[in-house]
């Protein structure tokens, strides 16, 4: 009975409320949500314990099917429903709707697979909120680097994640700060800072699903991403003098390869040249000498056929050879024993400044007879050569 009931204070002496009309007004309501009608007479004690028993097993059995209702649960494509009865394991269900006994007889645990995990070693939320104790590492040339790396993983097995592990991030925290630690400590700085990360990634995502298998997680390590590596700050700046200078280093090596990939071609194509040159000069000459040699056969066959003509023939080619490139004639007389010398190039250079002289001084008209005067002698001491050679042949 509510304090606000329009009943109350309303009897004899505003004092409490009668007890049977409350149990009457109860036994009433009752009778209303089970659709019994009410019992004639009306006093109290109307409502017998039998109908009074018929609605509380209405009630049970009501609250029996909204108990194994309870049972139903749906388990989605990339989820697995780990059924336990009384905490023991049961059985794993596939996707699709499923039931099991109420709790607390069964109860089902549903575990996603496809959902990608993170763990985060070295760091937590950010590169800068570094974790010293974490990311510290020392490499086998004994320099000490920072690195921060995260670790994805998913789940293949729901029953070993569920009852093998206590807490599963700080397992693979753990597994995975020990590998990375193994390979780092087996490596050079140089290689885990620039050209090995890839590598020391590959090898440490092995080797922290061998850690994890061994103690049956079910987890799967799906990718380990290096987020940063770095000498540490107090060591900071002489490493980056040190990058510099390599940098610079290979800088110079690269110019010198260009420099002699620039120089190196041309000399190989000066030399490539020299040699065919050569070669070419040393055919031109064999073939001089292998026609010469020829000729000279020649020469020989015609010579044991006329001695004295062939060497005539001989001495008049050396001759003409000899003197084709000359300007100066000797004629020796037969009366005497003065050898003439006629020096025609002085008298060719002379006759050619005299025309040069006169050509300037006299019209053209008049300087045009003077050149036919030096074929003219020049006519006369071939003759004079010509007549003497005849003499000497008599």
């Amino acid at each position: 009975m509510a304090l606000n009931d329009p009943q109350w204070g309303r009897r004899g002496n505003q004092g409490p409320p009668d007890l049977d009309d409350v149990w009457r007004r109860f036994n009433e309501k009752l009778n209303a949500l089970f659709g019994r009608g009410r019992v004639s007479g009306g006093g109290p004690g109307s409502a017998t314990p039998k109908q009074f028993g018929g609605g509380l097993g209405l009630i049970i059995a009501l609250v029996l099917l909204v108990w194994l209702a309870s049972g139903f649960y749906i388990v989605d494509a990339s989820q697995r429903g780990v059924v336990l009865h009384f905490g023991k394991y049961l059985e794993t269900t596939q996707p699709g709707p499923r039931w099991h006994l109420p709790y607390p007889i069964e109860s089902v645990e549903v575990v996603n697979l496809s959902q990608v995990r993170t763990v985060e070693v070295g760091y937590r939320n950010n590169v800068k909120s570094k974790v010293i104790k974490e990311s510290l590492m020392l490499t086998d040339d004994e320099n000490i680097i920072d690195i921060q790396f995260a670790v994805q993983y998913i789940l293949k097995s729901p029953e070993e994640f569920l009852f093998n592990n206590r807490s599963p991030d700080d397992a693979v925290l753990q597994a995975a700060e020990t590998a990375i630690r193994e390979i780092v400590g087996k490596s050079k700085m140089d290689f885990v800072l620039y050209e090995g990360r890839e590598q020391v990634a590959a090898h440490a995502t092995k080797l922290m699903q061998e850690i994890l298998d061994r103690y049956q997680t079910g987890i799967l390590i799906s990718k380990v991403t290096m987020q940063n590596a770095q000498p540490p700050e107090q060591v900071q700046a002489a490493f980056d003098d040190a990058v510099k200078a390599g940098q610079d280093r290979e800088r110079q090596k690269n110019e010198g390869q260009a420099y002699a990939n620039d120089v190196i071609p041309k000399a190989r194509g000066g030399a490539a040249r020299l040699l065919q040159e050569a070669e070419g000069y040393r055919q031109r000459v064999i073939a001089d000498a292998e026609g010469d040699a020829s000729r000279f056969r020649q020469i020989l066959v015609e010579y044991s056929k006329a001695p004295a003509v062939t060497r005539d023939r001989l001495y008049l080619d050396m001759m003409q050879q000899v003197l084709s490139s000359t300007n100066k004639v000797l004629i020796d007389q037969k009366s005497g024993t003065n050898l003439l010398y006629l020096p025609l190039d002085k008298l060719l250079r002379e006759g050619g400044s005299a025309a040069s002289t006169q050509t300037q001084e006299l019209p053209p008209r008049a300087a045009a007879p003077e050149p036919a005067q030096q074929p003219e002698s020049t006519a006369r001491s071939r003759e004079a050569f010509r007549s003497r050679e005849r003499e000497q042949r008599q």
